[in-house]
């Protein structure tokens, strides 16, 4: 089985900066893609950014230019760096694992979420 867990996530003024985390755990042989979404109250989970095993990142427009994603293959790591953090940048921000191979195949996998509330 596949553990995913995220960390990081707090409460910040309007223009800071915070970094999340995550890291999967459990069988892995690899993971093609790892993806940051997040979710605020009364929305639908969106996409926020993704990366690559070869490093090819892709963002949501809206946080181009202010959010960094990044990972680390050998230990099953991706970061995201946001800096001059929005209100609405505030939700609860999910780690997930895309085709991630293991020894009972090869699915995908979330984290519980990490809350960012972003606020004067």
């Amino acid at each position: 089985q596949v553990q995913v867990e995220e960390s990081g996530g707090g409460l910040v003024q309007p223009g800071e900066s915070l970094t999340l985390s995550c890291a999967a755990s459990g069988s892995i042989f690899s993971i093609s893609q790892m993806a940051w979404y997040r979710q605020a109250p009364g929305q639908q989970r969106e996409l926020v950014a993704k990366i690559n095993r070869d490093g090819r990142t892709d963002y949501k427009d809206s946080v181009k230019g202010r959010f960094t994603i990044s990972r680390d293959n050998a230990k099953n790591t991706v970061t995201l760096v946001m800096n001059s953090l929005k209100p609405e940048d505030t939700a609860n921000y999910f780690c997930k694992t895309i085709r991630t191979a293991t020894p009972q195949g090869v699915s995908d996998y979330w984290g519980q979420g990490t809350q960012v509330t972003v606020s004067p």
